[in-house]
């Protein structure tokens, strides 16, 4: 199961800590102003964000997935749960990235987190089939139930369709489980 960490975050986390010497104060204050301004610089850049997602899909539609992937990586690193799910997709079906399994669970997990509903169904459907993350039928029942109620009417009846049939796998008490998680889950948790 993927849990909301990244292996970078995990892996910092078990570095043992040293103390700063004196002198390196005042480089560490510079540093952390320029990583104020960056970030105010960033915050602002949200208009970018429609045009390189316009950008990443034009690029995809005429078979340029590496410029997709390279359009998507930097949006979907900064939060953006339409460029996470993309990204997705892409290392999912190799399509300019190598296919990593992995690599696309935990980008569809964010994207999924955040309410995005092609996220939630394609986190769905990498649990009904064990891609990435172990093979949980209540999990993928949950992820493409919590696609169906947030898609557009467009995606709505082709999400329930895949989440009926995960339910055909399953007992009614999983089912029920399964219904459980989608009412306790909120936006922004797993």
């Amino acid at each position: 199961m993927i849990c909301g960490s990244t292996p970078c975050a995990d892996a910092a986390a078990r570095l043992p800590r040293r103390s700063v010497a004196p002198t390196a104060a005042p480089a560490l204050r510079l540093l952390a102003a320029s990583l104020v301004l960056l970030a105010c610089w960033c915050a602002q850049a949200h208009p970018a964000h429609a045009n390189a997602l316009k950008l990443a899909n034009a690029a995809y539609a005429r078979g340029d997935y590496v410029l997709a992937v390279n359009t998507m990586t930097p949006l979907a690193l900064r939060g953006n749960p339409n460029a996470q799910a993309f990204l997705g997709f892409m290392y999912e079906n190799g399509f300019g990235a190598p296919q990593a399994y992995v690599a696309a669970a935990d980008l569809y997990f964010q994207a999924a987190s955040w309410g995005n509903p092609f996220g939630q169904a394609m986190l769905g459907l990498m649990y009904d089939k064990g891609h990435g993350v172990p093979q949980d039928f209540i999990l993928a029942y949950k992820w493409l139930d919590l696609a169906a109620a947030r898609a557009p009417k467009r995606d709505r009846d082709y999400f329930l369709r895949l989440r009926n049939a995960v339910a055909s796998k399953m007992s009614p008490a999983e089912i029920a489980e399964g219904q459980r998680l989608a009412l306790l889950w909120t936006p922004g948790r797993p």
